[in-house]
């Protein structure tokens, strides 16, 4: 009998009770690396996944993958729990070659919404009472679905006259408002996103982010590479503010796993330093831009960040040899020790942290205690923490709503589980909230850099071991299936991956955390005012490249 759980997300449920609890629903069962996989029937989606979510407090999809395969389409939903990310489950829903359609999984959780959409637009997948089935990252005229096996690169895309006219000409919603274009080509958007504003006077009545701007293929890029020498510079140019080291972590882990390889202990910490050095360059052009976002001028808060990220970058350049595409992680570790002479840079890095406090409150008294920044953070773009759940939102944006969750601290990698720091947390749920996390997390990745430098300095010279021994040319079992996040700088950055005996990957996923974070944008800001827009989207420290892909 399968215990009463509802409403109790701390309850652990085996596999089998969790087979149990969906039922006749379960067409059979895979093995994922990660987490057992469930198989259901396409028309059994919304029953599954709301049993998974009130029944067994799976409140978490963290991604969501669809994949062809020779004989069926394929949607995988990756659930976790909030309060326990290292308990996972798979809903693994097949669809017919010929007929790709299932049903919608937004019922039950609002960040599928955009992850359908994306399945949709890449893999032609239909997905039944969907909200908004309609492309996401291709334009609407686009012809075909260029995932599937099918898909020819070299036909032309034929855009029709009619395609050209005035979208609105014909749209009785807007007679009494207006409609305003935010962006593509704006600072305040970050980056090439355009929102689709609907304004009443001042007040934001409607809005629709349009993304794909800066789509680069960059999960069928990988999947032509090689797992060894091929892919792993690639990451750096998801998020390239600074957050490279963050990002090969994403893929180094997933592939570490897919093929069984252990990281020598003195490469993690290695790699935990680097980490937390491109955490605060992130963080701090972060906080850089969003002050020049809420003052509207080169304010001296936007320079003084860009001067301390200048001295991160400095400390990266030296790790690592470049200053944003970094490519310092190998699978098995890293590509090389402490610059000589190791003194040296020790001596810079410390020399780094001693001054950080001190600059820190300086922004301090910049910014939070600033009253004109003040009033224009203070309660507005406010996120409640079950609509943060719902949209799947991690990183700084939620801990900036009370939620504490971390993957360095609630699904440990690395060396992080053997340092002395703590998960940073805020209950305001607004954009002044999420501006004090990224600044204490500064000072929390400031702590760890400093352990991991005196660790690094004490290291035992016969036994700093960069990186184990791997195989040149890595062929994982086929159709072997792992799903493996971490903590960067803007939330969980998540990759999965299926082999298929080949040195490739058969499918390769990112599950960017801006992704997610964006998509819960229209919920923060209706009802607000187009000042309130643009300090919330601030706020929430998106990156197109990460979002697109």
């Amino acid at each position: 009998m399968v215990p009463d759980t509802a409403g109790d997300s701390s309850v652990e449920l085996d596999d089998d009770e969790l087979a149990a609890l969906l039922g006749d629903r379960v067409l059979d069962r895979e093995t994922h690396l990660n987490a057992e996989g469930f198989v259901i029937r396409p028309d059994d989606v919304v029953d599954a996944l709301s049993t998974l979510r009130e029944v067994a407090g799976f409140d978490h999809c963290s991604c969501v993958t669809a994949q062809e395969y020779a004989d069926r389409f394929e949607t995988i939903y990756h659930l976790r729990k909030y309060d326990d990310p290292t308990e996972e489950v798979s809903v693994v829903v097949p669809t017919t070659i010929d007929d790709p359609v299932s049903e919608s999984g937004t019922p039950v959780y609002e960040t599928v919404e955009w992850h359908e959409r994306e399945a949709y637009d890449l893999l032609g997948i239909e997905y039944d009472d969907h909200p908004d089935l309609r492309r996401i990252l291709l334009p609407e005229t686009w012809q075909g679905y260029p995932l599937r096996e099918e898909f020819d690169g070299t036909q032309p895309q034929i855009v029709t006259l009619r395609e050209h006219a005035n979208p609105l000409e014909d749209d009785n919603r807007h007679q009494d408002t207006m409609f305003l274009n935010v962006g593509p080509q704006h600072p305040s958007v970050h980056g090439v996103l355009h929102l689709e504003t609907v304004l009443d006077g001042e007040t934001v009545v409607d809005l629709d982010p349009d993304i794909g701007y800066i789509h680069r293929c960059e999960e069928q890029m990988c999947q032509q590479c090689t797992y060894r020498h091929q892919i792993m510079p690639y990451p750096d140019r998801w998020d390239w503010v600074s957050s490279g080291l963050l990002n090969e972590w994403a893929y180094a882990r997933a592939a570490e796993d897919l093929a069984d390889i252990e990281v020598p202990e003195y490469a993690q910490v290695l790699r935990t330093m680097g980490a937390e050095l491109s955490r605060m360059a992130s963080h701090l052009i972060s906080i850089g831009t969003y002050a020049l976002d809420v003052t509207g001028e080169f304010s001296a808060s936007f320079m003084y960040a860009f001067r301390d990220r200048e001295l991160v970058l400095d400390l990266l350049e030296d790790l690592t040899g470049q200053r944003m595409m970094f490519n310092y992680f190998r699978l098995g570790g890293v590509a090389w020790d402490l610059p000589d002479p190791r003194s040296e840079f020790v001596a810079d890095v410390r020399d780094f942290l001693s001054g950080l406090p001190d600059k820190i409150a300086e922004y301090h008294d910049l910014l939070t205690r600033n009253e004109v920044f003040q009033l224009r953070v203070v309660d507005t773009g406010v996120l409640d923490p079950d609509v943060a759940k719902q949209y799947g939102c991690t990183g700084p944006v939620a801990r900036g709503s009370g939620i504490d969750y971390d993957l360095r601290r609630d699904d440990p990698y690395g060396y992080y589980d053997e340092l002395d720091w703590n998960v940073v947390t805020e209950d305001g749920g607004d954009n002044y909230s999420r501006v004090l996390v990224r600044l204490q997390e500064l000072e929390q990745s400031a702590s760890i850099v400093e352990q991991c430098v005196d660790l690094l300095e004490d290291w035992p010279e016969d036994n700093r071991d960069i990186q184990a021994n791997v195989p040149r040319t890595l062929r994982p079992n086929p159709d072997t299936e792992v799903y493996r996040a971490v903590e960067a700088a803007k939330g969980e950055l998540g990759i999965y991956i299926r082999s298929d005996g080949t040195d490739t990957p058969a499918r390769f996923k990112i599950r960017g955390p801006s992704f997610s974070n964006l998509s819960v944008l229209p919920k923060l800001v209706e009802g607000g005012t187009v000042p309130d827009l643009i300090a919330t989207f601030g706020s929430l420290d998106v990156i197109m490249g990460e979002v697109d892909r």
